[in-house]
């Protein structure tokens, strides 16, 4: 039983972040199902309440409803797309900035939700609630879309550029909010009204990031001090630590001016993608992106 525990924690260490995600999604659907079953009810506390008053007694459910899924299909294709999506998002950028698109994101989509719900009573009807990843996983895939919209995908025997698939998922999303209102019983207006939000998240994100600003950088301090809360080191008392001063570069540490020249490569080879698209990279490129995404 300690080999088997030991093997499963060596896997999951091995996991990139996007798969943790997966996992950590694929344990509360686990929870989630066994709960309905045995129990007869379900995840309520961490589902989004559309009622604002309901809303302001669980304010983590802004985030806990993008790992709630109950129909097999929906956490299915979320996590399809979480795999494809994330390996693309994981061989380009850090794992920090995966993290913030997809929790921004879901902020995002479930912010929207309920703006859409509490504004507009007349055209969506309440009350409900919005479960599921989809807003989280539509940021990552609209970030690329945005940030690299001339990159080509292969798409069955022919080439898309990533601006046509964003543009064509949004269209759909639109066209969802609007079938939903017209038909509420077999429509989705409030989860897709949510998926748009994501989407704006996306491409608000990317395009900052273009011009130099990563918005997720306030949010990412406030998942790090999160994180810290569950860090196992502790400092040990009356222990003097030395530490030896690092040589300055026009400036900068070493340490800061090895990051900055390795950021500035990153952006020229991520610059070249959207021009030309992946194949045109160098073996030594691809070499280099796999690295730095780890």
């Amino acid at each position: 039983m300690t080999n088997l525990n030991q093997d499963i924690r060596t896997k999951l260490q091995h996991l990139n972040v996007f798969e943790k995600l997966i996992v950590g999604n694929f344990a509360v659907f686990i929870i989630g199902l066994l709960v309905t079953l045995l129990f007869k009810f379900d995840l309520q506390w961490f589902e989004l309440p559309s009622v604002f008053s309901e809303f302001i007694i669980q304010p983590w459910s802004v985030i806990t409803y993008a790992f709630v899924h109950y129909d097999f299909w929906h956490f299915f294709f979320n996590m399809i797309w979480l795999y494809f999506i994330g390996g693309m998002f994981n061989n380009m950028f850090s794992k920090k900035m995966g993290l913030n698109v997809y929790f921004l994101g879901a902020i995002s989509g479930g912010l929207l939700f309920l703006i859409g719900y509490n504004l507009f009573p007349s055209l969506f009807q309440s009350p409900t609630r919005l479960v599921g990843a989809s807003a989280a996983v539509r940021a990552l895939l609209i970030f690329l879309c945005a940030y690299m919209p001339s990159m080509e995908v292969r798409f069955f025997t022919f080439n898309l550029k990533l601006w046509y698939i964003g543009a064509a998922i949004v269209a759909f999303d639109v066209l969802g909010i609007i079938a939903g209102i017209n038909d509420p019983v077999s429509g989705n207006a409030g989860g897709n009204l949510a998926h748009l939000g994501g989407a704006i998240l996306g491409y608000f994100y990317a395009k900052q990031l273009v011009k130099g600003q990563d918005i997720g950088k306030g949010f990412e301090k406030y998942m790090d001090q999160f994180m810290s809360l569950f860090s196992k080191s502790k400092k040990s008392p009356l222990k003097t630590v030395y530490k030896k001063k690092s040589g300055k570069v026009a400036g900068f540490s070493k340490e800061e001016f090895d990051q900055f020249n390795k950021q500035k490569k990153i952006d020229v080879i991520l610059d070249k993608i959207s021009k030309s698209g992946y194949d045109s990279l160098t073996k030594a490129e691809k070499e280099f992106l796999f690295k730095a995404g780890k």
